[in-house]
């Protein structure tokens, strides 16, 4: 199991893979209006080709751009409204604001705003891109069920994803993610509706094809980048909340208490759901449960204790 390497180290890490996928989720799309045109031309690169693509592609990208900074400028109540969540009112909540205040000073980062899930499921999670925008949402089964060291041992996991840049590099994906999400559901709609009434022209058929395939080639792509997330990174949250409270055993039993009552059922995006401090509520020992852990955004919940107690 990994262990931590220390908090430089670690923004270093993540920022290096920030700069990647801003860089790796564009040339997907890059790649694709590629290769459809190429594909198009019966795989022959010629001046007509280049000058298309050189046409076509300014106006990709700046769809993109405009999409990813509308999805950076308002990610937070994008998020927030995605959970239905709501700020937390500090003079009814002083235990709450207590733990993360003290956590926050302890370590001289500033206090990220504080949200709350009406839901009775065990879970919470850290979003934002700086120091405006972070925040951490606690549900309220959470707040009520554990006790002050285990709630703060949560609540310094959340605070270590913020310190390691984890968030920034999750808020990036999942903008990315779903522009080319976006792009591939346009692309089979038009294949699918398309087809039916150009069935008989050779050349619709063929550009068809060409964007089913290029379609399923650039899924793959992004759910490769979308596990390119480690999942060592919750390992290292649960490693640098130890660094701050001093107390794994903490920790260790508010996972506990969460395993098997994480999911709170209004949440239907699975990238926020990645965010989650815990995100395989149903984990099994069946024959399939290895293959089904490489595409998890979390490890398994009891090697996570394990490794805690290893501390």
């Amino acid at each position: 199991m990994p262990t931590y390497k220390g908090l430089h180290g670690q923004i270093r890490s993540n920022n290096f893979r920030s700069a990647l996928l801003l860089i790796g989720f564009p040339t997907i799309i890059i790649a694709a209006i590629w290769a459809v045109m190429i594909g198009m031309n019966n795989g022959v690169w010629d001046e007509y080709v280049q000058r298309d693509f050189l046409r076509v592609l300014p106006i990709a990208l700046g769809a993109v751009g405009i999409w990813f900074l509308i999805a950076f400028l308002f990610h937070s109540q994008m998020i927030q409204y995605s959970v239905h969540s709501k700020p937390l009112e500090r003079k009814e909540n002083m235990r709450v604001y207590n733990l993360v205040e003290n956590l926050c000073m302890s370590v001289g980062m500033k206090t990220p705003k504080i949200y709350i899930m009406e839901t009775d499921a065990l879970n919470a999670f850290a979003s934002g891109l700086n120091d405006k925008t972070y925040a951490v949402t606690l549900t309220r089964g959470i707040i009520n069920t554990l006790n002050d060291e285990e709630l703060e041992g949560v609540i310094a996991h959340e605070l270590a994803h913020i310190r390691n840049k984890d968030v920034k590099l999750l808020i990036i994906s999942i903008i990315f993610v779903g522009i080319v999400g976006f792009i591939m559901q346009v692309a089979f709609r038009s294949v699918l509706y398309g087809g039916h009434n150009r069935r008989n022209n050779k050349q619709d058929g063929r550009l068809m094809l060409i964007i089913l395939v290029v379609s399923a080639i650039a899924y793959l792509l992004t759910i490769l980048f979308r596990f390119a997330l480690s999942r060592k990174r919750e390992y290292m949250a649960d490693a640098g909340a130890v660094e701050m409270t001093k107390r794994p055993d903490a920790l260790a039993s508010a996972l506990r208490k969460i395993s098997g009552h994480s999911v709170v059922e209004d949440v239907r995006s699975d990238d926020v759901k990645g965010m989650f401090i815990e995100n395989n509520p149903k984990e099994t020992q069946s024959a399939l449960s290895g293959l089904s852990g490489l595409f998890a955004t979390h490890p398994p919940i009891q090697k996570r204790i394990a490794f805690l107690e290893q501390v």
